[in-house]
């Protein structure tokens, strides 16, 4: 992770070349120009300085990505390849003409222009305050909370349009790649498919390069992808748009770990461009952000058709039980749903958790059946008669008898999407039932056919995972059942409960989204919970308050960073005294005082991964320390890195949004 001074004799040399050059003992190794000089640095004086092989123009970045890279790696404790990777292009060229066929086949729209609609008020309101932005090319953060159905990606397609007008280029982000086409599908027929350009990781690698190729040659305008396509290569950014903006999606779990909102906001700001965070629950942080003035509010409080918001029944699942109850459907929800059959309205069931069972145990002796890899319970998936692990993807057969005791008294237990599937399709038999999870949807075209068929309403009840629960716009949809509320208020996480009032709130916004209102039902073991009724009461302030106090007080975001610090090793000992350690090392750098802020080190909640072993703490960074701790965390990560021993290694997130 150093600089390396070599010679070129191509005059065109520039920083953002990608180039080959000889590197010794390993042949030649790709590299990316990262500063050009007439004069060799001082301390290579009397050094025998090689020159590039080859410069490869077709796949080198801008000036402005290298700039970036640069602040990734401080910010996100990455490497520079690692940052610059980002914006640099995968695969070869493909049939390009096949390409561009096949984008307009996946929007499902014709090349026909479409006439944009009139506006709502409080979208011209929007508007207004948003032009004198786009036509003075000033940089600005807007947050836009609209709540669901309100006409927001109208108004992303009128900015958009204003944007272009000016001769500029725009990025639109969604969190799924199952938005993708009805968002690509509007924009196209707005724009027209030579205008827009597709970025996200289902397209083939001959595809990814493809449009990398069209959208730095400028022939096209408009990007529409998931969080990568944040680092398209474009040149004169008028407008990045976040569309759902709270999402975790747009943290990346992989090197680098960067988030994706605060790198569109150092692009735009580069560039003079806007930022449009979009959202009907924006996150905590989004909020205070714009409350304390960092960014700009913008509100549209009312449906575009103006229809009520849907109304929301809460089902204690505790009195069903006490009431003879055992089944996943409340009496309540198998009774809308047969009212919204027989109205020929369309359903969506929805379960943060995918798969048939989330574990597998011995009734006899207690066994669990858990990841030989992770340590963690595997999750019966029945179609594939397979245990598999929801992490690292290993599957094994489920044993006849109990492992542990010989017994077969092996079951079941728990409930998710699969096993949801299979019993709406026996309690309801004449409707046809459609699920929509990663295990519906791992091949290319799984999503837009899935939800092709619910869209011409071939599926009457759609089930699925958190891929239904944004962005999706049908209008016969009039009845959303949420299968179990609170799946995610257990997980120990300060974001758990900002987490369960974005998801009920989001797929409660997939019900009456035409002329009727919706009917929304949430089934819960914790009817008393501040996030569960202020999602089914439609009260983003109640909620916002009461967790931005809860936030204050103990130090979590806006009110400083949460930094999680992992320490890795085959050996468990190993691991467990080098985050011991390690922890050393940092109050020694900052004093002892600063173990109030320091959770840990202690065995991570999946303490096993592959063959290494882990160890976790986390960091609370108050805004005034944050310099001085990227400064000493960068030092420490290089020195356990690459010291001579090297029996340890260090992993550094920053606001991660998975604690696990």
């Amino acid at each position: 992770d150093n600089f390396f001074t070599y010679a070129c004799d191509d005059d065109a040399i520039r920083v953002g070349c990608r180039v080959t050059v000889p590197f010794v003992g390993q042949g030649k190794r790709t590299g990316y120009v990262f500063a050009v000089g007439d004069e060799p640095p001082q301390n290579l004086d009397g050094k025998k300085i090689r020159f590039v092989a080859e410069v490869d123009a077709s796949r080198s970045v801008s000036e402005d990505a290298v700039r970036i890279a640069e602040w990734m790696r401080r910010r996100y404790f990455c490497r520079y390849i690692e940052a610059i990777s980002c914006f640099a292009p995968a695969g070869a060229a493909s049939n390009r003409k096949k390409k561009r066929q096949s984008a307009l086949e996946a929007s499902g729209v014709s090349e026909a222009s479409v006439l944009p609609p009139e506006l709502t008020q409080e979208q011209t309101i929007a508007l207004a305050r948003v032009t004198p932005y786009v036509e003075q090319e000033r940089y600005g953060v807007f947050l836009l909370h609209g709540v669901t159905g309100s006409g927001k990606t109208e108004f992303y397609m009128r900015v958009a349009a204003a944007v272009a007008a000016r001769g500029r280029q725009v990025i639109v982000l969604v969190p799924e790649i199952s938005l993708t086409p009805q968002v690509v599908g509007r924009f196209i027929g707005r724009f027209g498919s030579d205008r827009v350009a597709v970025l996200h990781s289902k397209l083939s690698a001959g595809e990814r390069f493809d449009e990398w190729t069209r959208i730095r040659n400028g022939e096209t305008d408009i990007v529409i992808g998931a969080r990568s396509a944040v680092f398209a290569p474009l040149e004169n950014i008028g407008a990045v748009i976040v569309d759902e903006e709270h999402e975790t999606t747009y943290k990346s779990d992989m090197a680098p770990k960067y988030d994706t909102v605060e790198v569109a906001i150092k692009r735009a700001a580069r560039a003079r461009g806007l930022v449009i965070l979009g959202s009907a629950t924006p996150s905590i942080i989004s909020m205070h952000r714009a409350e304390t003035g960092l960014y700009q509010l913008l509100t549209m409080k009312k449906r575009y058709n103006a229809t009520p918001l849907p109304k929301a029944r809460v089902v204690d699942m505790r009195r069903e039980l006490e009431q003879g109850n055992r089944s996943i459907f409340s009496s309540e929800l198998h009774a809308r749903m047969e009212i919204a059959l027989s109205e020929r309205k369309q359903i969506i069931l929805f379960l943060n958790r995918r798969g048939y069972s989330p574990f597998i145990s011995c009734r006899k002796c207690g066994y669990v059946m858990r990841c030989a890899e992770c340590d963690i319970s595997m999750t019966y998936h029945k179609q594939e008669e397979r245990a598999i692990c929801h992490f690292c993807g290993k599957r094994v057969p489920v044993p006849e008898v109990c492992p542990a005791c010989g017994s077969g008294y092996l079951r079941y237990f728990g409930v998710g999407t699969e096993k949801v599937e299979e019993l709406t399709r026996e309690i309801f038999p004449d409707a046809a039932v459609g699920r929509l999870d990663l295990d519906t949807s791992s091949k290319k075209g799984d999503i837009h056919r899935i939800l092709k068929d619910f869209e011409k309403g071939r599926t009457r009840i759609l089930i699925g995972t958190q891929m239904v629960a944004k962005g999706l716009d049908f209008a016969n949809v009039g009845l959303v059942g949420i299968i179990a509320a609170d799946v995610g208020l257990n997980i120990p996480d300060f974001r758990s409960a900002e987490r369960t009032f974005q998801l009920i709130t989001q797929v409660s916004g997939r019900s009456g989204r035409g002329t009727e209102v919706g009917d929304v039902v949430v089934q819960t073991y914790a009817p008393d919970n501040y996030a569960i009724i202020a999602a089914v009461k439609h009260r983003y302030r109640a909620f916002y308050d009461t967790e931005l106090m809860l936030r204050r007080h103990m130090k979590y975001p806006p009110f400083g960073d949460v930094v999680q610090v992992t320490v890795l090793s085959e050996d468990g000992i190993a691991a467990s005294e080098g985050a011991e350690a390690l922890q050393e090392e940092i109050l020694s750098a900052f004093g002892r005082s600063e173990k109030q802020y320091i959770l840990g080190p202690h065995r991570a909640a999946i303490p096993k991964m592959g063959d290494e072993y882990r160890y976790r703490m986390y960091i609370k960074v108050r805004p005034d320390r944050r310099r001085a701790y990227e400064k000493t965390l960068a030092v420490l990560k290089k020195k356990m890195n690459t010291g001579k021993e090297r029996n340890c290694r260090m992993i550094i997130d920053v606001n991660p949004f998975s604690l696990m």
